[in-house]
């Protein structure tokens, strides 16, 4: 039978917004962490079969099927081909499942999986001319609690975390608690070993380290006016890209190249496209029952963290042991580059089962319209 395993994972650092990866062109950042992957992985970038790149501002300089060009600008074979995808935040976790499937399918032997971000040069939400949302669609949910029938983007994350807030009781001092402590933790992570550095920048650099209770305390609540969520417990608008090779183990000892972990089980999910960010509990449901296993054989859980209520809610719902989750702090501190949070993620979690011995991690992220990837890996 043919499995799926991952024998390299690298990414950029997290730049913040007008920060140290600004200047680059997202083209150029993603090339230049698909060469980064193929220098530590010691893969021929002749022997990829496809690269699956993940982007969801596809407008400007983010157009156009931005994985080709980035193969290109990276300076691998013409013969080498890319499409580009959009599961919005989780497009590049996507991007590992659609790998994943390819090469147990047997229609590809080594597919690269990744994305790219440029926040900084392509805002969050921008569209083009006109709207992605038809009457129909806001007939569908006209009058429904957090949409906006009247606005051109109705569906407001910022919103929908305020939701999460209120249905599961989560407190301003508890969301702030949250947030310090995913500063304190990616402040006393060492990401060296997952890291290529960019244009002289060698460090995340959303992460606070002087940050406390007291500051997170003072922020105001842009959402609602007595609302909860905060710019310091959301996630940070930021620049970054992460790739990672995938192919069998079959191939892999027939090219000398060192399986990492399996993707043992990858689902996706979805949920109520209002409050929008709930589907991460069903999709890691789902993951758990199709692996056969439960969250107690899981060492380490990845749980985006677009917003704070986010995890705090999975945790209560799964009732998860709370030291497994993000141990080493998340988007809240380290950056949230939409389409590359994905791979950027995975890279960061198969980093700390390698240092740590765990057998199983457990990938889950909230995404636009209300859905969720989950991916579980398993340690080789």
């Amino acid at each position: 039978m043919r499995d799926a395993v991952i024998v390299g994972a690298v990414r950029t650092p997290i730049g913040r917004r007008n920060g140290g990866l600004s200047a680059i062109h997202p083209v150029d950042l993603s090339a230049h962490v698909l060469r980064a992957l193929a220098d530590r992985a010691l893969i021929n970038p002749a022997d990829v079969d496809d690269v699956v790149w993940g982007c969801v501002s596809q407008v400007g300089e983010q157009s156009w099927n931005i994985g080709r060009n980035a193969v290109l600008a990276a300076g691998w074979p013409e013969s080498v081909p890319a499409t580009s995808v959009d599961r919005q935040c989780g497009s590049s976790q996507q991007a590992v499942h659609a790998a994943a499937a390819a090469v147990i399918a047997g229609q590809a032997d080594l597919v690269v999986a990744g994305g790219v971000e440029s926040m900084s040069r392509v805002p969050m939400g921008a569209t083009g001319p006109g709207t992605p949302y038809g009457e129909a669609l806001r007939d569908r949910y006209r009058g429904v609690e957090g949409f906006a029938a009247d606005q051109p983007i109705p569906f407001n994350q910022g919103i929908g975390a305020e939701m999460i807030a209120a249905r599961w009781g989560l407190s301003r001092q508890q969301l702030d608690e949250y947030s310090l402590r995913s500063h304190q933790l990616a402040a006393a992570a060492d990401f060296t070993p997952e890291i290529a550095p960019v244009a002289g920048l060698a460090r995340d650099e959303g992460i606070r380290r002087d940050t406390s209770l007291e500051k997170l305390a003072a922020l105001p609540t842009p959402f609602k006016p007595d609302g909860v969520v905060t710019a310091g417990s959301a996630s940070q608008i930021s620049d970054g890209a992460a790739a990672l090779a995938i192919t069998t183990s079959e191939w892999a000892a027939a090219h000398g190249l060192t399986p990492l972990a399996r993707i043992h089980t990858a689902v996706v999910a979805a949920d109520d496209p209002v409050i929008m960010l709930t589907a991460p509990i069903p999709a890691t449901e789902k993951a758990l029952r199709r692996a056969g296993l439960t969250l107690d054989d899981i060492g380490v859980y990845e749980v985006n963290e677009a917003f704070a209520p986010v995890p705090l809610a999975w945790l209560a719902e799964t009732k998860a042991d709370p030291d497994r989750l993000n141990p080493r702090g998340g988007a809240i501190a380290l950056g949230h580059p939409l389409g590359g949070s994905g791979a950027r993620i995975m890279t960061t979690m198969l980093h700390h089962m390698r240092d740590n011995g765990i057998r199983y991690g457990l990938q889950t992220m909230c995404e636009g319209g209300g859905m969720a990837n989950a991916t579980i890996l398993e340690l080789l």
